[in-house]
């Protein structure tokens, strides 16, 4: 029944004016619309996010949205450059070296935003 529906990342925070700033800041994003629900970004290919006021924030372990890439390495770079700390991770099958790991053939790394959810940016369409 959703198969054919387009699907869009839902990330909390607990201070939206300060998230709206980082995304800015560091991610080069800015919102197409503010509603009451939250700011709506639009992204690349139909995709997008909504971020939404919540004291929830940050609370979640696990990765609440993904950015794809073709080139993880320089993307990391220039996220770095803007200011973006990426997580080192060495856990059983998930390893970082230099802020990047590799699963299942795929480059990946991942980063927090200024309310604590983690994001991540990886190979994959």
């Amino acid at each position: 029944m959703l198969s054919t529906r387009r699907v869009y990342a839902t990330i909390p925070a607990a201070d939206i004016e300060r998230a709206r700033k980082w995304y800015e800041e560091k991610l080069g994003l800015r919102p197409r619309a503010q509603e009451p629900m939250g700011l709506i970004y639009d992204l690349g290919a139909g995709t997008g996010f909504l971020l939404y006021p919540t004291p929830n924030a940050g609370k979640a372990p696990n990765t609440l949205a993904s950015f794809s890439s073709t080139d993880v390495k320089s993307d990391v770079d220039a996220l770095k450059k803007r200011g973006v700390k990426f997580e080192d991770y060495d856990f059983p099958g998930l390893k970082t070296e230099n802020s990047i790991a590799t699963i299942g053939g795929r480059a990946g790394a991942w980063f927090k935003d200024s309310e604590g959810n983690i994001l991540a940016i990886g190979e994959g369409s």
